[in-house]
Protein backbone atom coordinates (compact mmCIF):
# COMPACT_ATOMS: atom_id res chain seq x y z
CA UNK A 1 0.00 0.00 0.00
CA UNK A 2 1.11 3.56 -0.67
CA UNK A 3 1.83 5.55 2.49
CA UNK A 4 0.13 8.94 2.65
CA UNK A 5 1.50 11.67 4.92
CA UNK A 6 -0.53 14.78 5.70
CA UNK A 7 1.11 18.11 6.52
CA UNK A 8 -1.41 20.38 8.25
CA UNK A 9 -1.11 23.87 9.69
CA UNK A 10 -2.97 27.14 9.93
CA UNK A 11 -2.58 29.89 7.34
CA UNK A 12 1.00 31.08 6.99
CA UNK A 13 2.50 28.51 9.37
CA UNK A 14 5.19 27.45 6.88
CA UNK A 15 3.81 24.17 5.52
CA UNK A 16 5.27 24.58 2.02
CA UNK A 17 8.75 25.41 3.31
CA UNK A 18 8.68 22.35 5.57
CA UNK A 19 7.26 20.12 2.83
CA UNK A 20 10.21 21.00 0.58
CA UNK A 21 12.70 19.83 3.23
CA UNK A 22 10.68 16.70 4.07
CA UNK A 23 10.28 15.60 0.46
CA UNK A 24 13.98 16.15 -0.21
CA UNK A 25 14.69 13.82 2.74
CA UNK A 26 12.26 11.16 1.45
CA UNK A 27 13.74 11.23 -2.05
CA UNK A 28 17.24 10.91 -0.58
CA UNK A 29 16.02 7.80 1.26
CA UNK A 30 15.11 6.23 -2.09
CA UNK A 31 11.35 6.86 -2.08
CA UNK A 32 9.31 7.66 -5.19
CA UNK A 33 7.20 10.60 -3.99
CA UNK A 34 4.21 12.50 -5.29
CA UNK A 35 3.21 15.81 -3.71
CA UNK A 36 -0.46 16.73 -3.71
CA UNK A 37 -0.97 20.47 -3.26
CA UNK A 38 -4.31 22.05 -2.34
CA UNK A 39 -4.08 25.82 -1.97
CA UNK A 40 -6.90 28.04 -0.69
CA UNK A 41 -8.23 29.58 -3.88
CA UNK A 42 -7.99 29.29 -7.64
CA UNK A 43 -4.30 30.20 -8.06
CA UNK A 44 -2.03 27.57 -6.51
CA UNK A 45 0.92 29.71 -5.50
CA UNK A 46 2.45 27.04 -3.26
CA UNK A 47 2.58 24.53 -6.13
CA UNK A 48 4.57 27.03 -8.19
CA UNK A 49 7.10 27.24 -5.36
CA UNK A 50 7.74 23.48 -5.56
CA UNK A 51 8.29 23.09 -9.31
CA UNK A 52 12.03 22.60 -8.93
CA UNK A 53 11.48 19.42 -6.87
CA UNK A 54 10.00 17.61 -9.87
CA UNK A 55 12.33 14.92 -11.15
CA UNK A 56 12.71 11.19 -11.69
CA UNK A 57 11.65 10.40 -8.11
CA UNK A 58 9.27 13.25 -7.37
CA UNK A 59 6.17 14.60 -9.07
CA UNK A 60 3.57 17.21 -8.20
CA UNK A 61 -0.20 17.28 -8.54
CA UNK A 62 -2.64 20.03 -7.57
CA UNK A 63 -6.28 20.39 -6.55
CA UNK A 64 -8.16 23.65 -6.95
CA UNK A 65 -9.38 25.04 -3.64
CA UNK A 66 -12.10 27.50 -2.76
CA UNK A 67 -14.93 25.08 -3.63
CA UNK A 68 -17.68 23.42 -1.61
CA UNK A 69 -16.94 20.35 0.52
CA UNK A 70 -18.48 17.77 -1.84
CA UNK A 71 -16.65 19.13 -4.88
CA UNK A 72 -13.38 19.26 -2.98
CA UNK A 73 -13.72 15.66 -1.77
CA UNK A 74 -14.56 14.48 -5.29
CA UNK A 75 -11.52 16.24 -6.73
CA UNK A 76 -9.19 14.78 -4.11
CA UNK A 77 -10.63 11.27 -4.51
CA UNK A 78 -10.27 11.43 -8.31
CA UNK A 79 -6.71 12.69 -8.05
CA UNK A 80 -5.70 9.95 -5.58
CA UNK A 81 -7.23 7.27 -7.81
CA UNK A 82 -5.19 8.45 -10.81
CA UNK A 83 -2.02 8.74 -8.70
CA UNK A 84 -2.39 5.15 -7.43
CA UNK A 85 -1.67 3.87 -10.95
CA UNK A 86 1.67 5.62 -11.30
CA UNK A 87 4.00 3.62 -9.06
CA UNK A 88 4.59 6.04 -6.18
CA UNK A 89 5.35 4.52 -2.78
CA UNK A 90 4.81 7.78 -0.87
CA UNK A 91 2.27 10.58 -1.23
CA UNK A 92 2.64 13.81 0.75
CA UNK A 93 -0.44 16.02 0.92
CA UNK A 94 -0.34 19.70 1.79
CA UNK A 95 -3.89 21.02 2.16
CA UNK A 96 -4.86 24.64 2.56
CA UNK A 97 -4.58 26.37 5.93
CA UNK A 98 -8.35 26.19 6.46
CA UNK A 99 -8.73 22.52 5.61
CA UNK A 100 -11.24 20.26 7.39
CA UNK A 101 -9.05 17.24 8.15
CA UNK A 102 -12.11 15.01 8.57
CA UNK A 103 -12.58 15.28 4.79
CA UNK A 104 -9.19 13.66 4.28
CA UNK A 105 -9.83 10.77 6.69
CA UNK A 106 -13.24 10.13 5.12
CA UNK A 107 -11.69 9.93 1.65
CA UNK A 108 -9.00 7.42 2.69
CA UNK A 109 -11.68 5.13 4.14
CA UNK A 110 -13.60 5.05 0.84
CA UNK A 111 -13.34 2.23 -1.69
CA UNK A 112 -11.14 1.68 -3.62
CA UNK A 113 -8.72 4.06 -1.88
CA UNK A 114 -8.80 2.03 1.33
CA UNK A 115 -7.18 -0.85 -0.60
CA UNK A 116 -4.40 1.27 -2.12
CA UNK A 117 -3.42 3.79 0.54
CA UNK A 118 -2.59 3.73 4.22
CA UNK A 119 -2.24 6.73 6.50
CA UNK A 120 1.36 7.19 7.58
CA UNK A 121 2.20 10.36 9.49
CA UNK A 122 0.16 13.45 10.26
CA UNK A 123 2.51 16.39 10.81
CA UNK A 124 1.16 19.68 12.17
CA UNK A 125 3.19 22.84 11.51
CA UNK A 126 2.64 25.48 14.19
CA UNK A 127 4.15 28.96 13.99
CA UNK A 128 6.32 29.84 17.01
CA UNK A 129 5.33 33.48 16.33
CA UNK A 130 1.61 32.72 16.29
CA UNK A 131 -0.62 35.63 17.20
CA UNK A 132 -1.81 35.38 20.80
CA UNK A 133 -5.33 36.60 19.96
CA UNK A 134 -7.20 34.60 17.32
CA UNK A 135 -10.88 34.44 16.44
CA UNK A 136 -12.88 31.42 17.68
CA UNK A 137 -12.92 30.09 14.10
CA UNK A 138 -9.14 30.43 13.77
CA UNK A 139 -8.52 28.77 17.14
CA UNK A 140 -10.81 25.91 16.12
CA UNK A 141 -8.90 25.37 12.87
CA UNK A 142 -5.59 25.50 14.73
CA UNK A 143 -6.80 22.81 17.14
CA UNK A 144 -8.60 20.57 14.65
CA UNK A 145 -5.65 20.51 12.24
CA UNK A 146 -3.26 19.46 15.03
CA UNK A 147 -5.53 17.15 17.05
CA UNK A 148 -4.59 13.90 15.30
CA UNK A 149 -0.95 14.79 14.52
CA UNK A 150 1.76 12.39 15.54
CA UNK A 151 4.07 15.36 15.94
CA UNK A 152 3.88 19.14 16.02
CA UNK A 153 6.81 20.76 14.21
CA UNK A 154 7.25 24.40 15.18
CA UNK A 155 8.29 26.91 12.53
CA UNK A 156 10.30 30.12 12.96
CA UNK A 157 11.81 28.84 16.20
CA UNK A 158 14.97 30.84 15.47
CA UNK A 159 12.90 34.05 15.72
CA UNK A 160 11.24 33.16 19.03
CA UNK A 161 12.63 32.53 22.49
CA UNK A 162 11.95 29.41 24.53
CA UNK A 163 9.29 31.23 26.54
CA UNK A 164 7.48 32.33 23.37
CA UNK A 165 7.52 28.77 21.98
CA UNK A 166 6.11 27.42 25.25
CA UNK A 167 3.35 30.05 25.17
CA UNK A 168 2.35 28.92 21.66
CA UNK A 169 2.13 25.28 22.81
CA UNK A 170 -0.04 26.46 25.72
CA UNK A 171 -2.22 28.35 23.21
CA UNK A 172 -2.59 25.21 21.10
CA UNK A 173 -3.53 23.12 24.15
CA UNK A 174 -6.03 25.75 25.26
CA UNK A 175 -7.58 25.69 21.76
CA UNK A 176 -7.85 21.89 22.00
CA UNK A 177 -9.54 22.23 25.37
CA UNK A 178 -11.93 24.75 23.82
CA UNK A 179 -13.21 22.18 21.32
CA UNK A 180 -13.44 19.46 24.00
CA UNK A 181 -10.48 17.45 22.71
CA UNK A 182 -8.54 15.42 25.29
CA UNK A 183 -5.28 15.69 23.32
CA UNK A 184 -2.49 17.81 24.82
CA UNK A 185 0.94 18.44 23.31
CA UNK A 186 4.20 18.36 25.25
CA UNK A 187 6.95 15.87 24.40
CA UNK A 188 5.41 15.39 20.94
CA UNK A 189 6.56 18.86 19.83
CA UNK A 190 9.73 19.34 17.78
CA UNK A 191 11.03 22.81 18.60
CA UNK A 192 14.18 23.30 16.52
CA UNK A 193 15.52 25.66 13.86
CA UNK A 194 14.72 24.00 10.53
CA UNK A 195 18.18 24.87 9.20
CA UNK A 196 19.59 22.54 11.89
CA UNK A 197 17.27 19.56 11.29
CA UNK A 198 19.22 16.31 10.90
CA UNK A 199 18.39 13.01 9.22
CA UNK A 200 17.56 11.69 12.69
CA UNK A 201 15.02 14.51 13.12
CA UNK A 202 13.44 13.72 9.78
CA UNK A 203 13.39 10.01 10.63
CA UNK A 204 11.47 10.90 13.78
CA UNK A 205 9.03 13.00 11.75
CA UNK A 206 8.68 10.27 9.12
CA UNK A 207 7.79 7.72 11.80
CA UNK A 208 5.63 9.89 14.05
CA UNK A 209 2.34 8.33 12.91
CA UNK A 210 -0.96 9.82 13.98
CA UNK A 211 -3.41 9.73 16.90
CA UNK A 212 -7.07 8.80 17.09
CA UNK A 213 -8.84 11.76 18.69
CA UNK A 214 -12.27 13.31 18.91
CA UNK A 215 -13.45 16.88 19.35
CA UNK A 216 -16.62 18.92 19.03
CA UNK A 217 -16.87 20.41 15.57
CA UNK A 218 -17.49 24.12 15.20
CA UNK A 219 -19.89 24.42 12.31
CA UNK A 220 -19.16 27.40 10.08
CA UNK A 221 -18.45 28.00 6.41
CA UNK A 222 -14.66 28.31 6.19
CA UNK A 223 -14.96 30.07 2.84
CA UNK A 224 -17.19 32.75 4.36
CA UNK A 225 -15.20 33.17 7.58
CA UNK A 226 -11.89 33.28 5.69
CA UNK A 227 -11.64 35.10 2.37
CA UNK A 228 -8.95 35.11 -0.29
CA UNK A 229 -8.67 38.07 -2.65
CA UNK A 230 -6.68 37.89 -5.91
CA UNK A 231 -5.03 40.85 -7.58
CA UNK A 232 -3.49 40.28 -11.00
CA UNK A 233 -1.01 42.56 -12.74
CA UNK A 234 -0.83 45.25 -10.05
CA UNK A 235 1.97 46.93 -12.01
CA UNK A 236 3.91 47.90 -8.86
CA UNK A 237 7.56 47.51 -7.92
CA UNK A 238 8.77 45.14 -5.24
CA UNK A 239 9.31 48.02 -2.80
CA UNK A 240 5.84 49.40 -3.47
CA UNK A 241 4.24 45.99 -2.83
CA UNK A 242 6.27 45.54 0.36
CA UNK A 243 5.09 48.91 1.64
CA UNK A 244 1.48 48.09 0.70
CA UNK A 245 1.70 44.75 2.51
CA UNK A 246 3.04 46.37 5.67
CA UNK A 247 0.16 48.87 5.66
CA UNK A 248 -2.51 46.23 5.06
CA UNK A 249 -1.21 43.86 7.72
CA UNK A 250 -1.09 46.50 10.44
CA UNK A 251 -4.24 48.55 9.87
CA UNK A 252 -7.49 46.96 11.07
CA UNK A 253 -9.63 49.06 8.72
CA UNK A 254 -8.70 46.66 5.90
CA UNK A 255 -9.89 43.63 7.90
CA UNK A 256 -7.94 41.02 9.85
CA UNK A 257 -5.35 40.09 7.25
CA UNK A 258 -3.52 36.87 8.11
CA UNK A 259 -1.29 36.43 5.08
CA UNK A 260 -0.23 38.10 1.84
CA UNK A 261 1.63 36.03 -0.74
CA UNK A 262 2.35 36.06 -4.44
CA UNK A 263 4.83 36.87 -7.17
CA UNK A 264 6.16 40.21 -8.41
CA UNK A 265 8.09 40.78 -11.67
CA UNK A 266 11.51 42.27 -10.98
CA UNK A 267 14.14 43.20 -13.57
CA UNK A 268 13.22 40.48 -16.05
CA UNK A 269 12.87 37.85 -13.32
CA UNK A 270 10.52 37.08 -10.45
CA UNK A 271 10.45 37.41 -6.70
CA UNK A 272 8.18 35.63 -4.25
CA UNK A 273 6.55 37.64 -1.46
CA UNK A 274 5.33 35.91 1.70
CA UNK A 275 4.13 38.18 4.49
CA UNK A 276 2.39 37.84 7.83
CA UNK A 277 1.96 40.41 10.58
CA UNK A 278 5.43 40.06 12.09
CA UNK A 279 7.45 38.69 9.20
CA UNK A 280 8.02 39.29 5.51
CA UNK A 281 10.26 37.39 3.11
CA UNK A 282 11.10 38.40 -0.44
CA UNK A 283 13.26 36.03 -2.48
CA UNK A 284 14.08 35.36 -6.10
CA UNK A 285 12.26 32.51 -7.82
CA UNK A 286 12.75 30.89 -11.22
CA UNK A 287 9.11 31.02 -12.34
CA UNK A 288 6.20 33.21 -11.37
CA UNK A 289 2.86 34.68 -12.29
CA UNK A 290 2.02 38.30 -11.53
CA UNK A 291 -0.48 37.78 -8.75
CA UNK A 292 -0.91 38.87 -5.16
CA UNK A 293 -3.21 36.97 -2.78
CA UNK A 294 -4.59 38.45 0.44
CA UNK A 295 -6.10 36.00 2.95
CA UNK A 296 -7.94 36.90 6.13
CA UNK A 297 -11.18 37.58 7.94
CA UNK A 298 -13.62 40.42 7.25
CA UNK A 299 -11.61 41.77 4.33
CA UNK A 300 -12.49 45.14 2.78
CA UNK A 301 -11.89 44.33 -0.87
CA UNK A 302 -12.15 47.79 -2.45
CA UNK A 303 -9.96 49.44 0.19
CA UNK A 304 -7.33 46.69 -0.13
CA UNK A 305 -7.34 46.98 -3.92
CA UNK A 306 -6.70 50.72 -3.71
CA UNK A 307 -3.64 50.12 -1.53
CA UNK A 308 -2.21 47.36 -3.74
CA UNK A 309 -2.78 49.03 -7.09
CA UNK A 310 -1.98 52.54 -5.90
Amino acid sequence: MVQVDLITGFLGSGKTTFLRKYVQYLVAQGHNVCILENDFGAVNVDAMLLQDLIGDNCDLETISGGCDCDTHQRRMRTKLISMAMRGFDRVVIEPSGIFDVDEFYDILRDEPLDRWYRLGSVIAIVDAKLESELSPQADYLLASEAASAGLVVMSRVQQAGARECAAVVDHLNHALEGCHCARRFGEDVLCKDWAALTDADFARIDGCGWRQTSYVKLHFDEHEAFTSLYFLKAGRTVEQIKAAAQLLLHDAKYGHILRIKGFIPDGGGWVELNAARDTMTVQKIAQGQEVLIVIGEGLEKEAIERVIKG
